[in-house]
């Protein structure tokens, strides 16, 4: 089994992911999505001008439900929507993947990977955005959203029906196969992983660990998409508070070399040391963990944002800007000033081992556990509950796109199928498989982006129009004023 998915593995990264410098840069590679994410996310940035800085603000009176109306329609709130969002986001990419980045493309890498978070804000305005203008409220009251549906109704609008179709089709299909493979068995393997070393138990009957997740992640998704949220509501602040907390208590310890830690950033993300390829390979690393860390442009996010309740499109749009910068410029920054602080990514260091194996858990845990020695427990604790809140959102997005190509009474069978996957990763290994799946993932940007290139114009109109009303006070009219 694993030598086909090998094989696949070979094709699809043939094609997707192929280099586009054609290796002629030397010490760097940059895979075709990647490049396709960045340019996207540059384009729309400038297209609508800014929109991440100037509606960044704006957008915090949304959440906080400054512009709630009695027209708002939807199953959860943008708040619950952008915490179920990040809950698929914020994970062992934060974790492993920034680690990684910098032991590789060295500390100017972090420069480009915050780069990449701020047009990626742009990305998730934009496919949310539409996700909410072509949302479809079904027979039962659930509400169908997301790329899937943009990219059928959005190109059907322009004249291109079949090609939205297929496109739509692709994508679902991708959604489905990345749910069960990167965001399932991928997320228990390695919760599994970490809670053996503590617990010897689980080591020698591993589909117990399996049954138990298997339990609870089913409670919650059989719940639908209110479940998912209300759970996801009260789990991500938690890990987020949890693991920041930890971060900025070791910043603190190592206040003096905070400011030389920055400095290294800049100057090495222009001038880096000819140990980590050039400056194109140090932006080519950043770019790749951003892109890979918030999955802004991947469409993922926008399935669970249509069920927000809004009334402007826009509106939610603007919320789903501070899922990169929580994600990417917030978080994985931050464990990268750690990383740097600490020194942990020096090749020739005590942990010279680990950045030479490319273990990027491990090297987070080592750099946290220079300053707190029980940080690994607090780590393992973490990265249960990053693997468990995947999770429950992944199953929600292939659900959603099961229920696109299948319809709503085999939603049921999807969410079977999900849960058996959950055991059945607990006791067996199939690297080939998940590396497939997560293939599938970023694959899923190629119809996504095609979207929002030819939707674009849809989304400016909105703009300028909320813009208007925003301008003229009329939003603040039809706001419901809190008692």
């Amino acid at each position: 089994m694993d030598s086909i998915f090998e094989h696949i593995n070979h094709f699809l990264a043939s094609i997707f992911f192929f280099d586009i410098f054609f290796g002629k840069v030397e010490g760097a590679s940059m895979p075709f999505i990647v490049a396709w994410l960045v340019i996207g996310g540059v384009f729309l940035t400038f297209r609508f001008g800014f929109i991440n800085v100037r509606m960044f603000s704006h957008a915090y009176k949304i959440l906080t439900g400054k512009y709630h109306t009695a027209e708002d329609e939807g199953e959860i709130t943008p708040f619950q929507s952008l915490t179920t969002a990040l809950s698929a986001t914020v994970g062992l990419g934060n974790i492993a993947g920034v680690a990684i980045a910098i032991a590789v493309g060295g500390p100017g890498a972090t420069f480009w990977m915050i780069l990449a978070g701020f047009f990626g804000m742009t990305l998730k305005f934009t496919e949310v955005t539409l996700a909410q203008l072509y949302r479809e409220k079904r027979p039962d009251g659930r509400i169908m959203g997301g790329a899937m549906q943009y990219l059928s109704k959005g190109l059907a609008s322009k004249g291109h029906p079949k090609i939205g179709k297929i496109l739509a089709a692709t994508f679902a299909l991708l959604a489905i196969g990345g749910s069960l493979g990167a965001g399932n068995a991928f997320q228990t393997s390695q919760a599994l992983g970490v809670l053996t070393d503590r617990v010897p138990f689980f080591a020698e009957y591993p589909i117990v660990f399996g049954i138990i997740m298997a339990t609870i992640v089913g409670f919650v998704i059989i719940g639908g998409i209110k479940r998912i949220a209300s759970t996801a509501e009260k789990i991500v602040p938690l890990m987020v508070v949890m693991y920041l907390s930890a971060s900025l208590f070791i910043l603190i310890a190592h206040a003096s070399q905070v400011p030389s830690a920055i400095m290294t950033i800049i100057h090495e993300a222009f001038s880096p040391s000819a140990a980590v390829g050039g400056m194109i390979g140090v932006l080519v690393q950043g770019f790749k963990r951003a892109a890979f860390s918030s999955e802004a442009g991947i469409g993922s996010a926008a399935i669970v944002h249509s069920t927000a309740a809004v009334k402007y499109p826009v509106r939610q749009g603007m919320v789903a800007l501070y899922e990169p910068f929580i994600d990417t410029i917030v978080i994985c920054t931050m464990t990268a000033l750690v990383i740097v602080t600490t020194g942990v990514y020096d090749p020739h260091g005590a942990f010279g081992d680990l950045v030479a194996a490319k273990q990027g858990a491990a090297l987070t845990a080592a750099a946290y556990g220079t300053v707190i020695s029980w940080f690994p427990v607090i780590l393992s604790a973490s990265i249960i509950l990053f693997a468990f809140s995947t999770m429950i959102s992944w199953s929600y997005y292939g659900e959603r796109s099961w229920t696109y190509l299948f319809g709503e009474k085999y939603t049921l069978v999807y969410k079977l199928i999900f849960i058996s996957f959950t055991v059945m990763a607990s006791v067996t290994s199939a690297s080939a498989m998940l590396e497939f799946s997560d293939l599938l993932i970023l694959t899923m940007a190629l119809p996504n982006i095609i979207g929002l290139y030819i939707l674009q114009g849809d989304v400016k109109h909105n703009l300028d129009l909320y813009l208007q009303k925003w301008r003229s006070g009329e939003l603040d009219a039809e706001a419901i004023r809190k008692q």
